[in-house]
């Protein structure tokens, strides 16, 4: 037994070469899947990332446009957060919010609920009645409603993507894709109130329990959503953390999407280190000066460990100005096989 991920990584480095012979194209997606283990009922696309930098770890049909079910909530939820400012305002249950067909909390016309009931509603239980009532509450209808949702993924970075309805019954120009979808969930996901309901495992208040059975089966896992119909099949995204790295693994039409997640995290945090590249307390030489620079925050990207000797940071000097209080020296910039990760300001300590 050569340990979690060895096969992976071999699959990585025979990739490898090719890679540094082409050092100018995007960082590439390696399959994690064992060479010696059958595959796990594949979906028809899955991706994973990293949370904060967004890194594609793997993926595979990644940009194929799919229906993704109730997976549509992480959208409607992070939208509700962004429309309404306080979530403990109560409202009426519209009777249009009333016998949604699919999954339901049963909601009955003139119920007073608060917005965080029902995004509790939302994302525990897949209420297909709360996502009407939350998006008639926030854009009086479905159609102003999905507008706002479209903005909101194409803050999230997901370009092809469209988003109809806030429950993810179907509807043909209703679609994601797995690489999109993981987008918008790490998007949602440093929300804290986002993060903090779909990490709930029991709301008492209303005696609603957790549908993602992830949350009891996989260690570290803090979110976030299931989905099913007819038309999408069995979809995940899940969110798990592992130190400090925190990944987004999306599975669209994937009969065994809790076997299948759990495998593709697995692979994924044995194959990948969480880096700190710079740290906020070290300072910096600044090129071609004896002057010394410091950043404004830690900056960490997730690396293979064939990537560590990849990484080049480069600086040089400007003339001095002040932002916000703080005497700019330099600037940096980070590469990962001379691709640009990051850039920023050096300040004088």
């Amino acid at each position: 037994m050569k340990g979690k991920g060895f096969a992976f990584r071999l699959f990585v480095a025979s990739l490898f070469a090719s890679y540094l012979s082409i050092v100018a194209i995007p960082i590439p997606f390696f399959k994690a899947v064992k060479a010696d283990a059958p595959v796990l009922s594949a979906s028809k696309a899955e991706c994973v990332i990293e949370m904060n930098s967004r890194r594609v770890l793997y993926e595979e049909h990644g940009d194929i446009r799919l229906p993704m079910a109730s997976t549509t909530k992480i959208l409607t939820c992070a939208t509700v957060l962004e429309l309404c400012n306080n979530l403990q305002t109560e409202f009426s249950i519209p009777p249009e919010a009333v016998g949604v067909e699919g999954s339901s909390v049963y909601l009955k016309a003139g119920e007073i609920y608060t917005v965080e009931d029902l995004l509790y509603g939302l994302m525990l239980r897949s209420g297909n009645d709360c996502a009407t009532a939350l998006a008639l509450y926030c854009s009086d209808s479905i159609a102003n409603f999905s507008v706002q949702m479209n903005k909101v993924a194409q803050k999230a970075g997901a370009l092809a993507s469209n988003f109809e309805n806030p429950h993810g019954l179907p509807n043909r120009n209703h679609y994601t894709t797995a690489r999109d979808l993981s987008f918008i969930s790490a998007y949602a996901m440093q929300h804290p109130t986002f993060e903090k309901i779909v990490s709930t495992q029991y709301y008492e208040k209303c005696g609603w329990k957790n549908k993602n059975k992830m949350l009891y089966r996989y260690d570290g896992t803090n979110g976030i959503k299931t989905g099913y119909t007819k038309e999408a099949g069995r979809c995940l995204v899940t969110a798990a953390k592992k130190g400090d790295m925190t990944l987004i693994c999306t599975v669209l039409n994937c009969p065994a999407m809790y076997e299948r997640s759990a495998k593709l995290l697995d692979d994924a945090f044995s194959a990948y280190e969480y880096v700190q590249l710079l740290s906020k307390d070290k300072p910096i030489e600044i090129a071609d000066t004896k002057i010394c620079g410091y950043v404004d925050k830690n900056y960490y990207y997730p690396l293979l460990p064939e990537e560590r000797d990849l990484v080049e940071i480069r600086t040089k000097s400007h003339d001095k100005k002040t932002v916000n209080n703080l005497e700019i020296v330099g600037e940096f910039e980070i590469y990962l096989a001379k691709r640009l990760l990051f850039s920023g300001n050096l300040y004088k300590l």
